[in-house]
This record gives C-alpha cells, sequence and structure tokens, in this order.
C-alpha cells in the first residue's frame, strides 16, 4: 500500500466513502441509515481526534521556534505582511461574497416546512445567548490567558499570543550583547528541547497519516449519507451559490494572486497544496488540517520560521469561505423577510461579516454560530434569526466542506507568496536562523 502515492490512497478513499454515502442516501430508509451510521462514523471521529491531538503541540513548538528563528526586525516585518495579506484577502472576499449572493440571489420556497424541527434547537441555542457578540476588549482580554489552560480547552489565539511572545523573548536574550554566556546557553538548550518536541510531534503527524484513506472514506461516507440528497432539493441554490462563490475563489482569485506575485504557473502550485486542500474538504476543521499544510510546506520548501507562525494565524483569522458562505443566508434573510437592505446597510453588513469570521475558530460548523452575531444585528426577530439558523444547520455540514476548503487554500497560498516575496523558501530560510547555538528552525 506505501508504494501508492498518500493522495491516491486518500482520492480513493474519499470516492468509495461518497459513492457509498450517495447509495445510502438514496437507497436506505432514513431510519436504516440512522442506524448504520453510529457503526461508521467513529472511524471518521478518530482521524479527526487524532489531527487535534497533535495540533495543538505542533502549533506551540514551532511557533516558538519560527518566533525564535527571525531577526526580530524581521519578525516585525514578515508577519505584519502575513496578516496584511490576511485582512486584504477576508475583505476582497467579503466583499466578493455579498457581491455573488445578489447576482444569483438565494430563495427558499416553504422555508417553514424545509426547516421542520430543527427551528426548535435553534430556538434553544437563540435563547441560550449563542450569538451575542463579545466587546472588544474581552477579545483583547481573552487574548492573554494561562497558557496551559489554553492549551487544555483548545484555545488558538491565546496558545498564538503566548508562543510568538516567548519565541521573541527567547530571541531578544539570545541577540542581547549584555546576556551572559551562561544564559545564552540555557535559552538555547531550551529551544533545542523545543526543537526535538517539534520533530516528535510530526513524526506522530507521519503515524496519522498511514491511517488517513480509512478515516476519509469514513468520514465522506458519513457526510454524504446525512446529507447529499440535499443538494438536489429545496437547497440546491443556496448550495449552488456558495459552492461558486468557493470555487471562483480557489480556482480564479488565489490563482491569479499566485500568477502576479510568484510569475509561476498559479495551477502547479495548487497542485503541489492537493493534500491539505483535501484533508480540508473532509475534515470540514482548519484547524486538525494543520499538519497536512505543514507537510505541504515543508515539501514545497518554506521555511518553518514562516509557516508556524502563518498557518496557525491563518487557521484562526483567515476564514476566506466564510466571508463567502455568510452573506448567502444574509441575503436569503432579507428575501424571505422582506428585509431592505441600502448601501450603508451593505457597507455595514460586510465589515460586521469579516470581523466576525475571526471568530469562526477553524472548527467544524463554527460559521453557523456568527450568524446568530449578524442576524440579530440586521435587525430580524428572535424568531425570524431562528429560522434562518434552522436552515443553516441543515444544509451546513456539506457547505462547510467547501467552506473549509476555501479558507485552508488561502492559508497556504499566503504563505507561499510571502515566503516567496521573503526570501523564506528552501535555503533563503536557513540564513535567518539564530547565530547561537544550533539552528532553532528546520527548514526543507
Amino acid at each position: 500500500m506505501k508504494r501508492i502515492p498518500l493522495v491516491a490512497r486518500i482520492l480513493a478513499g474519499f470516492a468509495l466513502g461518497t459513492v457509498a454515502g450517495l447509495a445510502m442516501s438514496a437507497w436506505c430508509a432514513p431510519e436504516t441509515v440512522k442506524k448504520i451510521l453510529p457503526y461508521i462514523s467513529p472511524f471518521g471521529a478518530v482521524l479527526v481526534a487524532m489531527l487535534k491531538t497533535v495540533v495543538y503541540p505542533v502549533i506551540l513548538f514551532s511557533l516558538i521556534l519560527g518566533a525564535a528563528s527571525l531577526p526580530l526586525r524581521k519578525s516585525g516585518k514578515v508577519g505584519a505582511l502575513v496578516l496584511a495579506w490576511y485582512t486584504g484577502t477576508s475583505v476582497f472576499a467579503t466583499v466578493f461574497g455579498v457581491a455573488m449572493a445578489y447576482l444569483m440571489n438565494p430563495k427558499m420556497e416553504a422555508a417553514e416546512k424545509v426547516a421542520g424541527a430543527g427551528v426548535e434547537g435553534a430556538k434553544a441555542l437563540v435563547a441560550g445567548g449563542a450569538g451575542t457578540g463579545s466587546s472588544f476588549g474581552a477579545f483583547a482580554a481573552s487574548l492573554f490567558q494561562n497558557p496551559f489552560a489554553a492549551l487544555a480547552s483548545g484555545q488558538f489565539l491565546p496558545i498564538i499570543v503566548f508562543a510568538i511572545a516567548f519565541g521573541l523573548a527567547a530571541r531578544w536574550i539570545l541577540d542581547n550583547a549584555a546576556t551572559t554566556d551562561d544564559a545564552r546557553r540555557t535559552v538555547t538548550a531550551l529551544l533545542d528541547v523545543c526543537d526535538g518536541a517539534q520533530k516528535v510531534s510530526f513524526k506522530l503527524i507521519d503515524c496519522v497519516v498511514a491511517y488517513f484513506p480509512f478515516g476519509v472514506a469514513a468520514l465522506s461516507l458519513v457526510n454524504f449519507a446525512e446529507n447529499g440528497a440535499l443538494l438536489f432539493g429545496p437547497y440546491s441554490r443556496i448550495a449552488a451559490c456558495v459552492m461558486t462563490g468557493v470555487a471562483a475563489m480557489v480556482l480564479v482569485v488565489y490563482p491569479l494572486s499566485i500568477a502576479v506575485f510568484c510569475r509561476e504557473n498559479p495551477y502547479r502550485v495548487l497542485m503541489r497544496l492537493r493534500q491539505p486542500i483535501l484533508t480540508a474538504f473532509v475534515t470540514r476543521s482548519s484547524a486538525a488540517t494543520l499538519p497536512m499544510s505543514f507537510r505541504a510546506m515543508d515539501d514545497m520548501g518554506v521555511s518553518r520560521t514562516l509557516s508556524s507562525f502563518s498557518l496557525p494565524m491563518g487557521a484562526t483569522v483567515n476564514m476566506d469561505g466564510v466571508c463567502v458562505h455568510l452573506p448567502v443566508f444574509v441575503i436569503l434573510a432579507a428575501n424571505m423577510f422582506g428585509h431592505s437592505l441600502g448601501a450603508l446597510d451593505v457597507a455595514t453588513l460586510c465589515m460586521m461579516i469579516m470581523f466576525a469570521s475571526v471568530g469562526a475558530g477553524g472548527v467544524p460548523g463554527g460559521s453557523v454560530f456568527l450568524l446568530f452575531m449578524v442576524l440579530e444585528n440586521m435587525g430580524l426577530a428572535p424568531e425570524q434569526v431562528s429560522l434562518v439558523v434552522a436552515l443553516a444547520l441543515g444544509i451546513n455540514p456539506v457547505l462547510d466542506m467547501f467552506e473549509t476548503c476555501c479558507n485552508v487554500t488561502g492559508d497556504n497560498v499566503c504563505t507561499y507568496i510571502v515566503a516567496k516575496k521573503s526570501g523564506l523558501l528552501a535555503a533563503d530560510s536557513a540564513r535567518s536562523a539564530p547565530t547561537s547555538g544550533k539552528s532553532t528552525s528546520n527548514p526543507r
């Protein structure tokens, strides 16, 4: 089996799972599907759980090493470039998503009937305050937490902030002329420990990869058995709107960016990213896809001094797929309830969606909860919000696959372009390593 390329094995597992899932959805009674899937879904859930088990130590140690490997001046420049790129693509994706939603004008016939019993569950979420947006002060405070508590609870932003600050502090000690030799040796030894922990974490990823085709088959079977038929039913216009927007981002916008900034064939670059893109599509989780994104960037020669910062940051704040996805349901709500949106409303909507996308969290289905905040700020009644959210819950598992695929593609394309423009491809990354002690990065 190892002689077969990994991507071919993953595609085979995805194809088999998809065909089996669609066949089960079409030919088996819903009651039968509900009885069978609990025996299959654990095989897919195990894959996502294993990836998430590995991803937190990978993020922590990779970010520490990445921050410690870049000179302080260059660190600020590269970090600003990454954040500027993510902000720019988020703005574009939001405006593009709103334009696509207006162009395709999603509607829903007999919405109450389609939503069915899901409305009651959505009402419970609304009553629980799931859509209440936090203030900027609360958001800023959430960035600085006990790092061990953040690791235990899986909160990405506090982990990222602590790891970058820790790595930069280590770099400052190494570069400071007043630092004693003993202190410099101690910090270098600490970074060597982090380097060893990072290598072990990536070896664990290699072990997880061996199980990948089986987990992918199970995930795709469950996803399409539960939701495949929805694509051909009353959700078809909504699904077509989101899929068209995502396809345009992945196949046109990102390739144009690569062609303009890197001066190379963009589709060859995308082909080299097929492994994380397919993983994102199946797992529906930017966080769970991080290990595969790291592998892809390593294989493409991107220094880990950049990828260890850019990829975890992107999995947390860069949600272009969400920016394309959310406007569809906002315009759907406006069509359903006769809610008129003026030019100022559309501008406010774009800003709200862009900032809300940062809270998607990189986990399956995170964008649904952002609908609460966006729809409430439109001035809709709680009953109306509940109905739209119930409709979103019905189709979200399918749309989330395309949305996450877009998010992860954007993360990897950004990392590659910034590496190309900043001299952090292949041999360039070695010149950025610390001069004291052994190199703490592991560029390939």
